[in-house]
């Protein structure tokens, strides 16, 4: 019998309808709607059915080292981009932020060892003794990365409770890195296991990156000030909310969402691993054994200063970066023509994404602009087609911004045009 892995797309989908979990509808939407190749996406993912589609769009104008740039985003949530766009004008009003990523762009991975049969202290010392063949098989395991000027930069040896970890730096050039820190951790481990008398206990890379980009911007006051509200006042505000997110571990988690909310959009647009890049950012906020915000705001002599460091582990060549066209054409879009340029472009985003966000909270509030937007969203539930869907939006700017309201609208823009004309 053919395993379901070992199936066709179309028979997958066949399979699941015989289960009773597809209707023929449903397979027929999955079958239809596709942007990829069919085979580019079988190859991509496991047990492949459908493919799944989300806007891209662009976030204009933000200004980072005094280059102008724009930012393709994929996101189901139309605020997201309003509020990168929001905050880039902002900071182009004031000169743009300046950003700074680690010069080179490494990725660590760690062998652990649990069982130590010729002692603890002899087998630190007889990993130590081994430095120089830790080197050498590192470049034989992938000299393809040796080859464009990277591979292991460093080796350290450390003991997390009753653990043994090699820790292995490696520059991994313009990739994310993940394979190839991979192959490099699993063949210095099996050549490790041999010295030690024991075997690996587990051999990966970690996600969180070695250093934070760091991104800063400084705002006049009088830039930040809404229809009704003076900048001073709005500046002022935020600091506040941005200290409330040093003490309050609730506050702090929705204000690095928000961050995130911008990066990881940015992260996918170019095919790169969002999870990964989340994780980082999550850990490397909980660094102090407490969880902080990884953006912070303070103001001297009126002017609003913003501050935001976070590990980035992306890259711009290798994986599923060249395999997803319109990938290419968002990294052809941003200019990422080098990983620190995405990453200061990243964390510049993130801190625009984060002073939108906290000036919407201490101005109108989240609600306004995001239901104002929603009601898109809204309207297109409702079935709303065409030129149908700005006629909707427009008549549920006055009314409740829920489903029901935005049926009802839609029933009575149909209503209308069926009326005979005399």
């Amino acid at each position: 019998m053919t395993k379901f892995y070992e199936m066709t797309p179309c028979e997958r989908r066949q399979c699941l309808i015989r289960e009773g979990i597809l209707t023929e509808n449903d397979a027929n939407t999955l079958e239809s709607d596709i942007a990829l190749d069919d085979t580019v996406a079988n190859n991509l993912i496991e047990n492949q059915i459908g493919q799944f589609a989300l806007p891209l769009g662009v976030a204009r104008g933000l200004i980072v080292n005094g280059k102008k740039y724009d930012i393709p985003m994929v996101v189901e949530e139309p605020s997201v981009v309003a509020a990168a766009n929001n905050g880039a004008r902002i900071f182009a009003l004031n000169g743009g932020t300046t950003a700074q990523s680690p010069a080179q762009h490494t990725v660590l991975a760690e062998i652990v060892f649990d069982t130590f049969p010729d002692g603890l202290n002899n087998t630190i010392h007889c990993l130590q003794q081994h430095h120089d063949d830790i080197i050498t098989c590192a470049a034989q395991a992938k000299p393809s990365i040796l080859q464009r000027g990277g591979g292991l930069r460093k080796i350290t040896i450390d003991t997390p409770g009753r653990f043994i970890k090699i820790v292995l730096t490696i520059d991994v050039q313009a990739a994310m890195g993940a394979n190839i820190a991979n192959t490099i951790a699993e063949a210095v481990a099996h050549l490790c296991e041999q010295w030690v008398h024991s075997d690996a206990l587990t051999a990966i890379l970690t996600n969180l990156a070695p250093e934070p980009t760091i991104a800063t911007v400084t705002l006049k006051t009088e830039t930040l000030a809404t229809k009704n509200i003076p900048g001073e006042r709005i500046a002022q505000k935020i600091v506040a909310l941005s200290e409330l997110a040093t003490c309050d571990i609730d506050r702090a988690v929705t204000h690095n969402k928000g961050i995130m909310n911008g990066i990881t959009s940015a992260v996918l647009a170019t095919g790169n691993d969002t999870r990964a890049v989340e994780a980082g950012a999550h850990c490397y906020a909980a660094r102090n054994h407490q969880y902080y915000p990884l953006a912070q705001w303070d103001m001297t002599n009126n002017l609003l200063h913003g501050r935001l460091e976070i590990p980035l582990q992306v890259g711009i060549v290798g994986g599923a970066i060249r395999s997803l066209p319109t990938a290419r054409i968002a990294q052809k879009i941003g200019r990422y023509h080098s990983v620190q340029t995405y990453q200061n472009i990243l964390a510049s985003l993130g801190l625009a994404q984060n002073l939108a966000a906290l000036r919407a909270l201490v101005g109108p509030g989240i609600q306004k602009g995001h239901m104002a937007l929603q009601a898109r969203n809204l309207a297109l539930t409702a079935g709303a087609h065409g030129d149908e869907i700005a006629l909707t939006v427009q008549k549920m700017q006055s009314t409740a911004k829920d489903l029901a309201s935005a049926q009802q609208i839609l029933q009575e823009i149909r209503a209308a045009r069926t009326i005979p004309t005399v």
